[in-house]
């Protein structure tokens, strides 16, 4: 008979004594369990055992704890070597939730908070002590904020020592991250107490979990200040060349970057470009003097770069109305620019970057604006209009005025390569504007089409983490408008599963039946036959004649028809031309037709519908010449022509055909398995079985 589900066996051992192997039931308190187990070994007091885990995470299966008394008391002996091994056991029970809270309620906490502050030991032991309060607090059984100033101080002292163990500025520095994040008083005192340059340092020392753990203090540090404290840190953070040593010596460094750093270079990133939110929420004011002449400096760049007066002589009237039209040319939809940005986002940060582009690039600011103002079939591109979406987007993208995530890693080292990275991405995502408008043909009806397209080029080279702007460039620049109609294209038959390797290894299958059903109909179609015109020497196109292919595939068949007359019939055609004795078909500029013609417009049109077949007459090579009378009639005609003298069909006709009959039929054949996720790879193949000695009488009728 099975045991009940709730009974197990385990084995049961203690030091200096006899495992046992016991039925453990589930249901029973573990109490009862505890002095069975107790009982069997003559132990008295069964309420201060525990039962623990012997492999793995080694966690204790009970609530009260005798463990944790033992080592709370070896805490307080004076034997060194006693309290070392009493705080290495301490840190390995820690993680255990059952364990810490036995710790915890018997004053653990307290006794370790003494040990950090009265700092006998300087190396292991305080190492120790500072991973034991860590692990026990990570629990949040505690507050941080319960910490007293005077040990917040302490710990503090040990990060701005000079002569301190490797190990102990780490643990000291997590710590105090801990209590900056989650305490805003007492991170006001540490905000005090450790100065950035100590944090520098810490930074600049070639010790990953020490710069790690310095980030992170310093991560901590900024985003517990105001908006302009954080703006008056990173200002001197920069002038101490951070980013400079962030770029070369961490991101770039020989060793791997870990998770945590790319967490806290995630942040620094995010509240380094949060310097621009102030800017992105506040609106253009129109009676601000100081923004009424950045307006005017952006007219002015693009229309009068010399520093003319606009206008000089001209009454006030002319001279407003000459200016609200310079603005409509710069791209602003109102005649007064300060309509347009009076929206938030982006605010003034969208006048920031045109402003910066115009001083910084000027000759393609000026490019840009005036090639765009002088055109008038309508597919001008705004340039005024185009920044202010674009710094929309560019917010969107980079997720300007969000929170941070507490896990996110994605930083992009494009941002720490150098100054005023936000503003040289614009200046960058301008001039791609500016280009995809021009690939798409665009026009003020397809200003959201061309958006979403540069969306697209942005973000997806945003993802690849270019390590510099002229990485970026490059690689957003190689992104055409062609290239990303691809990627969706590809990306949608992913989504559709036609990608699948079980669906192109179907499709490949299927190939060649469906190229022998497209040559048939190729074949057939020769056999119908088609009217070509005779091109003469004064490019005269006033004959016609007429070929075909025999039912039997042996013969070409052809000879001059009248126009207007109805297609003769094979037998009434007087030139016939053996398939076995063509030798090659010629296509293009190698057709003898067409090959002096000159390359004016005609004969190109001439060069895309001319073939020819050669073949041997008597001594000499001579060729049947064709002009196609359309494309279709090309392809036809060329893949037949390729089919019967055993070549690839390579037109394009061929390959939207192929893709049709492909589609249709992959489509068709897969239409029981709709809504049925098909696995990447076949499932596996079962293992023969032990024996063959099996077999099934047919003639024996089933009950």
């Amino acid at each position: 008979m099975a045991p009940p589900r709730n009974v197990v066996k385990i084995a049961v051992q203690m030091r200096d004594a006899i495992p046992q192997l016991i039925r453990l039931d589930q249901a029973k308190p573990l109490a009862a369990v505890l002095k069975e187990v107790c009982d069997a070994w003559s132990l008295v007091h069964s309420e201060r055992y525990a039962l623990q885990f012997a492999d793995g995470h080694r966690k204790y299966i009970t609530e009260n704890d005798l463990e944790a008394e033992r080592l709370l008391g070896g805490l307080q002996c004076g034997s060194r070597e006693r309290r070392r091994e009493t705080l290495q056991h301490l840190v390995l029970l820690a993680p255990d939730m059952t364990f810490a809270q036995e710790v915890i309620s018997r004053d653990g906490l307290q006794r370790l908070g003494t040990i950090i502050e009265d700092g006998d030991d300087l190396g292991e032991l305080l190492a120790l002590a500072l991973r034991a309060f860590l692990e026990l607090m990570e629990h949040g059984m505690v507050s941080w904020e319960t910490l007293s100033i005077p040990f917040v101080r302490k710990v503090v002292c040990y990060v701005n020592m000079n002569l301190m163990d490797a190990s102990v500025q780490p643990l000291a520095l997590r710590l105090l991250e801990s209590v900056t994040l989650s305490s805003p008083a007492l991170g006001q005192l540490v905000k005090s107490e450790v100065p950035l340059d100590r944090l520098l340092v810490h930074l600049q020392v070639m010790n990953q979990q020490l710069q790690t753990k310095a980030m992170a203090l310093l991560t901590a540090l900024l985003q517990g200040a105001s908006s302009t404290e954080r703006k008056h840190m990173l200002d001197y953070l920069w002038q101490r060349n951070l980013r400079q040593f962030i770029y070369k010596n961490i991101i770039h460094s020989a060793a791997p970057l870990g998770d945590e750093m790319a967490h806290h270079l995630y942040v620094l990133q995010a509240l380094m470009l949060g310097l621009l939110e102030p800017r992105m929420r506040t609106p253009l004011d129109p009676y601000s003097q100081e923004q009424r002449e950045q307006l005017q400096a952006l007219r002015q760049a693009a229309f009068d770069p010399e520093g003319e007066s606009l206008g000089t002589g001209l009454s006030a009237d002319r001279r407003r109305s000459l200016c609200a039209r310079e603005f409509r040319k710069l791209g602003f939809s109102n005649s007064n620019p300060a309509q347009d940005l009076e929206r938030v986002p982006p605010g003034l940060l969208a006048l920031d970057n045109m402003l910066y582009f115009s001083r910084h690039a000027p000759s393609a600011y000026s490019r840009f604006v005036l090639e765009n103002s002088s055109r008038e079939d309508k597919h001008e591109c705004p340039f005024a209009r185009s920044s202010i979406q674009l710094t929309v987007l560019l917010c969107e993208l980079l997720r300007i005025g969000e929170p941070c995530s507490e896990t996110a890693q994605d930083f992009s080292p494009m941002f720490f390569s150098q100054d005023q990275s936000f503003h040289e991405l614009f200046c960058v995502s301008i001039q791609l504007l500016n280009k995809t408008w021009k690939e798409m043909r665009a026009t003020q009806e397809d200003f959201d089409k061309v958006m979403q397209v540069v969306r697209e080029q942005l973000a997806r080279t945003l993802a690849l983490k270019p390590s510099s702007l002229e990485l970026f460039r490059t690689k957003v620049n190689a992104l055409p408008y062609g290239e990303v109609l691809r990627l969706r294209q590809t990306e949608r038959l992913h989504q559709e599963g036609t990608l699948a390797p079980p669906i192109l290894e179907l499709r490949e299958k299927l190939k060649p039946e469906l190229m022998g059903l497209i040559r048939q109909q190729r074949l057939l179609r020769l056999c119908e036959g088609t009217l070509f015109r005779k091109i003469s020497s004064r490019r005269r196109q006033d004959k016609l004649w007429f070929c075909c292919l025999s039912p039997n595939h042996k013969v070409l068949q052809y000879g001059d028809v009248e126009e207007g007359s109805s297609p003769p019939t094979p037998e009434s055609l007087p030139e016939q031309l053996p398939v076995a004795d063509i030798k090659a078909l010629l296509t293009g500029k190698d057709c003898p037709h067409v090959r002096e013609k000159g390359s004016g417009k005609q004969n190109k049109d001439l060069y895309e519908l001319a073939f020819s077949v050669s073949y041997d007459h008597g001594e000499e090579e001579a060729y049947l010449n064709f002009i196609a009378p359309s494309k279709r009639e090309f392809h036809l005609w060329t893949d037949g022509l390729s089919a019967l003298l055993g070549s690839p069909m390579g037109s394009e006709q061929t390959r939207l055909d192929l893709e049709q009959l492909l589609t249709m039929e992959t489509k068709l054949r897969l239409l029981e398995l709709e809504n049925v996720p098909i696995p990447e790879q076949p499932p596996p193949i079962p293992p023969p079985p032990t024996n063959f000695n099996f077999c099934y009488d047919c003639s024996i009728p089933e009950p």
